[in-house]
């Protein structure tokens, strides 16, 4: 049996600017951090030669063309295992429109896992653009490749997509200190609103060339982002959360709707710098970036809406158990 560990993750800024149709034009950056919420996929042998898979359903399969769940049966593809497998797939949260990048996760730690069960050593790399070949080449997912790159490598990363196609992952390096207090300064609540990304995603795509200005100021606020928190001023994340939070919303229709306004002004008004809601929009976690010291203040505004304490992540994919006979 392997189990395989993989992160979802936190998008601070340049959201939008990993779309093909985007960076292929204009190039790309982002600003993301893993955090310990997890995508757990299992695999082992199986006495028959059937396939099992276990996620909210069970199935069954003589042939991967008969496996519903399109991510696992792409990745069986890719992996060239064959029948006589289960797998499962478990996830610390639900998956379904949480905005922290869930679908991607599962699909790193799918391939992970396959590679693994038949002694292969996947990099990070290869994960990710397996993953993202799967998603967007395979599957016509309308999305963009950052989530991909934040499951494979996991950590606070800044990852510029070049106009050629390539993809440059690169660690943020900040102090124990500096880390410590980024993460006290991070809170994620839950809105209470479910959607599928690809309805929002599909309109920021066709919206891309309209956009350019708002994306380009995006892309340069996630480098501006990176130098501050390289000097240790991790303040200054409040205020480009805000101002990206304003473009974001020029996006797409549907990135945010009254019941986020009002949570997101609400939490200004106790003390929160500034935020995002996090993945696509319209609804999943809001990401707020407060002091410290007013915490307290932005938990008794948000009073109705469920906290998800979490902590940032220094790794990405791995296996945590492998057993083979």
């Amino acid at each position: 049996m392997i189990i395989v560990q993989s992160p979802l993750r936190i998008s601070f800024l340049g959201g939008g600017t990993d779309f093909a149709d985007y960076y292929l034009q204009e190039g790309g950056a982002v600003l993301s951090t893993s955090i310990d919420k997890y995508i757990f996929v299992t695999i082992k042998r199986r006495f028959d030669a059937l396939f099992r898979i276990g996620y909210t359903t069970t199935e069954t399969a003589e042939v991967v063309d008969d496996i519903k769940h399109e991510l696992i049966r792409e990745a069986l593809r890719m992996t060239g295992v064959q029948p006589g497998v289960e797998i499962t797939t478990m996830g610390d949260i639900p998956s379904a429109g949480s905005g922290l990048g869930s679908s991607s996760t599962v699909t790193v730690g799918s391939l992970h896992a396959m590679y693994a069960l038949q002694g292969d050593l996947p990099t990070a790399d290869q994960l990710a653009r397996g993953a993202c070949q799967i998603e967007i080449g395979t599957l016509g997912k309308p999305i963009g490749v950052q989530d991909q790159y934040a499951a494979a490598f996991g950590g606070l990363r800044f990852y510029e997509f070049s106009t050629d196609g390539s993809v440059v992952s690169e660690r943020v390096e900040i102090d124990r200190n500096t880390l410590l207090h980024l993460n006290e300064s991070l809170l994620l609540f839950f809105t209470g609103l479910t959607r599928k990304a690809e309805g929002v995603l599909n309109e920021q795509r066709q919206n891309i060339q309209s956009r350019l200005g708002e994306l380009n100021e995006i892309k340069a606020m996630a480098y501006t982002a990176r130098d501050e928190l390289r000097k240790g001023n991790i303040e200054a994340l409040g205020d480009l959360l805000d101002r990206n939070w304003t473009l974001k919303k020029r996006l797409a229709s549907n990135v945010s709707n009254p019941e986020i306004d009002a949570m997101y002004a609400a939490a200004r008004g106790a003390g929160a710098l500034g935020g995002k809601i996090t993945g696509a929009g319209g609804g999943g976690f809001l990401l707020l970036f407060c002091p410290p010291d007013r915490r307290a203040a932005v938990r008794q505004a948000l009073g109705g809406k469920q906290e998800l304490p979490f902590a940032l992540e220094p790794n990405g994919s791995k296996v945590i158990f492998d057993y083979r006979r």
